[in-house]
């Protein structure tokens, strides 16, 4: 059974991490309702989402490692990742304890937080400035501090890390499709980064006590993950966040009820 569990798990981590509507919240509420609740493997199962967007734009990162001493796109494009992860970096760092010791245990917390982020996202949809970037990789460093700005708001469960990148790409006039791949090329650094500070926190206190589970959400949330970015670009590009945003205000309504009644 907690095989079965540890599967589900997986595919919710893997399905939510990429889509704006917050896998911290959906992995917090899954495992509270089925009874599983372990941190080494919370941390080991997102290195499987972060691998698969890795695996889909391996070519992309080849080229930029291959680059970075002569080629100035590849510099220029290292540079701007850099510059959008420094906000999240330093905002986990000083408030890594607050939000997991807090935050995290506040359903309403993150309830609120999916319905405020579900109306932001259909606010935007609808006033977005005009399109001055189409091209992911070609945002002005300026704008990718911004993007990351926005991003370090996903220190708020239910927020959601992709949510918050996509939101602020298009509020810097990124178009759907390239605010959409930056937040991919923004998960990258930023996921690992995040992955190396859990499992040094994790090295001293924890042991490895479900590691067939592991295994198994490990892999589930690698597949997951895979199947799922390039059709979100596909929609995305054709029909907007919209259902994103109206999924996250329903589901933050039903946590909210839930708790509400006991149930939660």
């Amino acid at each position: 059974m907690t095989s079965l569990i540890a599967a589900l798990l997986g595919i919710v981590q893997g399905l939510t991490e990429f889509l704006p509507v917050s896998s911290t919240a959906h992995l917090l509420l899954g495992g509270e309702i089925l009874g599983f609740e372990d941190d080494v493997f919370t941390v080991m199962i997102q290195l499987g989402s972060i691998l698969a967007v890795m695996w889909l734009y391996r070519a992309k990162i080849l080229a930029v490692i291959a680059g970075l001493g002569s080629d100035p796109d590849a510099r220029r494009f290292t540079l701007m990742l850099l510059v959008a992860c420094l906000p999240a970096f330093v905002g986990g760092a000083l408030l890594a304890d607050f939000v997991q010791n807090v935050l995290y245990e506040s359903l309403p917390v993150i309830a609120w937080a999916l319905i405020a982020g579900g109306i932001v996202m259909l606010a935007v949809e609808r006033y977005a400035p005009p399109v001055q970037v189409q091209e992911a990789d070609r945002t002005p460093i300026g704008r990718a501090f911004g993007i990351g700005v926005c991003q370090m708001l996903a220190l708020i469960p239910g927020v959601s890390r992709s949510g918050a990148t996509i939101v602020g790409g298009r509020l810097l006039g990124l178009d759907r499709a390239a605010a959409a791949e930056f937040s991919f090329f923004l998960a990258m650094p930023t996921m690992t980064g995040a992955f190396a500070y859990e499992l040094l926190k994790l090295r001293d206190g924890a042991a490895v006590g479900h590691t067939a589970e592991i295994v198994i959400g490990f892999v589930m949330a690698f597949l997951a993950a895979l199947v799922v970015v390039k059709p979100f670009m596909r929609y995305v590009t054709r029909s907007g966040f919209a259902p994103f945003a109206w999924y996250r205000i329903a589901a933050g309504a039903a946590i909210l009820i839930a708790t509400a009644a006991g149930w939660l």
